[in-house]
């Protein structure tokens, strides 16, 4: 009886063992398997389409230009609808314009106008993501037109200044200063909320080395 009983839990065991070891030499074929050609690398163009963020420096701006002028029939028609009429902000979507000043105050507005240090950041965001519902379907001049309208409207450029690839950049933003120090902090604070990193700044430049004695 004893042999019987443990030949029928050794069988019990091999029986719940060897699905397992099925599985695990299945998977390990399948690791060191050959690809099935599923799919196909994409193309230049394609990853191009996805992969246009444009930084602050404003390397990968396309040609294409735009005045507030131009913008404000474009906002009428495809943004007003969220951001208001003049960029007030239609509840849940928040304002555009407004809030320079008060980002230092107990009641921050934080808007395009009082808060982004780069003008590219706002081409970028509405070139990706707008208008709702129907992203990348503007044209990189009516992106151009949209941006100068809302600087216009943060008091930022006039309403004719035509804003291109080159002219984007020389916009001086409200807040272009405000994620650092000015001048540069050396030293940290004592409770070491603020710690200097200086060759993350834009415009820093080391400090000359004493002459030696």
């Amino acid at each position: 009886m004893r042999r019987t009983a443990l030949s029928n839990s050794t069988i019990s065991i091999c029986d719940f063992l060897l699905p397992v070891m099925v599985l695990l030499a299945c998977s390990a074929a399948m690791a060191q398997s050959p690809t099935y050609k599923v799919g196909r690398t994409p193309t230049a163009a394609e990853l191009h389409e996805w992969d246009q963020v444009v930084g602050s420096d404003g390397k990968e701006l396309p040609p294409g230009k735009g005045s507030a002028v131009d913008g404000a029939p474009i906002y009428t028609a495809k943004c007003a609808v969220c951001h208001g009429k003049n960029g007030e902000g239609v509840w849940p979507f928040k304002g555009l314009v407004g809030g320079q000043g008060t980002l230092n105050t107990a009641t921050p507005k934080i808007t395009v106008g009082s808060y982004h240090p780069f003008a590219t950041t706002i081409w970028e965001f509405i070139n990706r993501a707008m208008p709702r519902n129907a992203s990348r379907t503007l044209s990189p001049d009516e992106v151009y037109a949209l941006t100068a309208w809302v600087l216009y409207k943060n008091d930022i450029i006039k309403e004719t200044d035509v804003l291109d690839q080159n002219s984007l950049l020389e916009v001086q933003m409200p807040n272009r200063n405000g994620f650092y120090p000015v001048p540069p902090q050396q030293t940290p604070d004592k409770d070491r909320s603020w710690l200097p990193y200086w060759n993350q700044a834009p415009g820093w430049k080391p400090a000359a080395k004493p002459a030696e004695k």
